[in-house]
């Protein structure tokens, strides 16, 4: 782990802790090659600035401009890396130390006097910068200078930096040893690679990437086969036979409040078909609306703005075999949120429940905390009386919920207890992306939940538990009064909380994509493992089912990707640096990989081992 500050260690120990830089030697040279960083930053807070005015292309086209800082998640993570390789044995945003405090440093220093002092500091020192020189006589030594960054990297680095130090700027704690590279050990590349086939092309829903939202892919089994469904965020479900790709219930036409923004989650979240479903006809979706389109079942207070609402629908089909919907819909439930981001996410039933018994034709819905953590609520998410940041297990044919609408099974963990709400199965959730069951092991169901800045994590379901969030981000302390950038060590005394079987760090991915065990017998290579990935980079990890233990973090291994012959990766396959991965399976156990960025599907046919690089 590398610690921003702890006051357990020397100074010259703040950074790295013994553990991880065991040889004194080692610790010293890595901080002569670092120092440099001491005087780029703290010659650029003291010195005025120069004004030049370049604007540039950043990733993804987006316009960089004077004293503006990249912000998108990539980019920023390419900076954290740049940080961690040569700035973070001198700085911290906390305190001074071997170099200076950086809270507030991008909004007191010009953007471009940063950028050239660290391409060559000597030159301005030279030049007679009162400022710079002050520091020299200081500090008596030339630092060396960085003219290898091209402007991407200065760009990344100082986004990066721009982030933790806003973030910094708002801490209200005084909490220490801040933690920059929680997981220090990397994931491994398996010796597996999955070969992926294309399979087809969602048309696109927008002219710019993300050309399709693609969100959720769900089959059902038919007394003549399978159907398979397809989800855009931007409103239509389509359904897939044979290749061919029609549009089977169109949200912009059937709900007159339909929105699909703000956030990048809005607009058709996520829909499941009842497993009577061929008896009864029920489907059902979430999908977002503008504030105060109707009174909400789960209303925020009045002094606090809310950006949207999210709605739970179910949809009565008249005829189950038709290829276009028509019926009826009710509404079973209507919800607040602060901001457009972190709302109603996975909506499913529990496909390894047997009919009959009590689990059977119960409807899971994970709902983030809306972003209220970081916007000053935390009290909305960190509340088993409210149903932000939860897990809900509900009765959509039922009718003993407060408006009547929907039933709460009364083996729910809160059924009955004052203050508590009865729909929530479990709790402390940031983002709870995805859902699935593992349908060889019943009991493992698995929720992946999305970190804020250090840690994505998926987690085995259960009745109850509360998986921290808005104090943990996985098996970390979470502060939303500090930076709310880092994580820090977990208490001594620490009890209460349920924690992550699978976990990464931001060095190796930005937002867990949540996916499914492996069970069908086509790929021998995969059964038995759990496979997800990461969103933004489209890494491919898998887990084997056999050491995902309650109370433990299971062993993670990336898998490569074959494509066309060749060994590839989904940021190449996509033309993309931002992939957008998602997961799906159809009922006969094939597994899919889709991402947004292209609108296309691939599905996966393969499974071989290849040489270990």
């Amino acid at each position: 782990m590398k610690f921003l500050t702890s006051p357990k260690v020397t100074p010259y120990e703040q950074i790295y802790r013994p553990t991880h830089f065991a040889n004194p030697n080692e610790l010293a040279k890595i901080m002569g090659n670092l120092y440099l960083s001491s005087i780029v930053l703290m010659v650029g807070i003291l010195m005025g600035g120069c004004n030049f005015s370049n604007t540039k292309e950043g990733k993804q086209g987006e316009t960089i401009a004077k004293n503006q800082y990249v912000g998108g998640e990539l980019a920023v993570q390419h900076g954290m890396e740049l940080f961690n390789q040569h700035c973070s044995s001198c700085h911290n945003f906390i305190e001074n130390e071997i170099g200076p405090n950086l809270s507030g440093v991008t909004s007191e220093v010009d953007k471009d006097w940063l950028k050239a002092f660290i391409k060559n500091p000597k030159s301005v020192i030279d030049n007679g910068d009162a400022r710079a020189t002050a520091l020299f006589e200081k500090y008596k030594l030339y630092m060396p200078s960085f003219s290898n960054f091209n402007d991407e990297e200065l760009e990344d680095l100082l986004g990066f930096v721009h982030k933790f130090s806003e973030a910094e700027k708002k801490n209200k704690s005084t909490r220490k040893g801040g933690i920059l590279d929680p997981i220090v050990d990397k994931i491994p590349t398996s010796d597996l690679s999955l070969v992926l086939e294309e399979w087809l092309t969602l048309p696109s829903s927008s002219d710019a990437s993300p050309l399709a939202r693609i969100n959720t892919m769900r089959g059902i089994k038919t007394r003549t086969g399978e159907r398979l469904f397809l989800a855009d965020l931007r409103g239509k479900l389509y359904e897939i036979t044979n290749g061919d790709i029609q549009v089977y219930l169109d949200l912009n036409l059937e709900e007159d409040d339909f929105i699909d923004n703000p956030g990048f989650g809005t607009g058709l979240g996520s829909f499941a078909f009842h497993p009577d479903f061929e008896s009864n006809g029920l489907l059902y979706t979430t999908h977002t609306e503008p504030p105060k389109t109707a009174s909400a079942d789960f209303a925020i207070h009045d002094s606090i703005r809310v950006t949207l609402q999210w709605v739970l629908t179910e949809w009565k089909v008249d005829d189950v075999a038709a290829q276009k919907f028509s019926g009826q819909k009710r509404e079973l439930l209507r919800a607040d949120m602060v901001s457009g981001i972190h709302g109603f996410q996975e909506l499913t039933f529990n496909t390894t429940a047997a009919k009959g018994t009590d689990e059977y034709g119960l409807l899971y819905l994970g709902i983030g905390d809306g972003g209220a953590a970081l916007s000053g609520y935390p009290e909305l998410c960190d509340n088993p009386g409210k149903i932000w940041g939860s897990v809900l297990r509900i009765d959509p044919t039922g009718s003993n919920s407060k408006n009547g609408k929907y039933g709460i099974p009364k083996d729910n963990p809160f059924v009955g207890q004052p203050d508590k709400l009865g729909e929530i199965w479990c709790r402390g959730f940031r983002n709870p992306h995805r859902i699935t069951w593992n349908h060889d092991q019943p009991d493992q169901m698995f929720i992946s939940n999305i970190g804020q800045h250090s840690v994505e994590e998926v987690n085995l379901g259960k009745k109850g538990a509360d998986f921290g969030w808005p104090n943990r981000e996985g098996t970390f302390l979470f502060d939303p009064d500090a930076n709310t950038e880092l994580v820090y060590p977990l208490p001594e005394d620490d009890s209460g909380y349920s924690y992550p079987v699978i976990q990464y760090d931001h060095d190796e991915g930005n937002a867990v994509s949540g996916g499914f065990v492996y069970t069908n017998s086509t790929i021998p290579l995969l059964q038995g493992k759990y496979v997800f990935g990461d969103i933004p980079r489209g890494t491919i990890f898998y887990s084997k089912t056999s050491e995902i233990i309650a109370g433990k973090q299971a062993p993670v291994s990336k898998l490569d990707i074959t494509f066309n012959g060749q060994i590839s990766d989904m940021e190449a396959i996509t033309e993309n640096q931002r992939v957008d991965l998602r997961f799906g399976l159809d009922n006969a156990g094939n597994l899919y990989i889709f991402t947004k960025s292209n609108g296309k599907v691939y599905k996966v046919v393969d499974c071989v081992s290849t040489p270990l690089k």
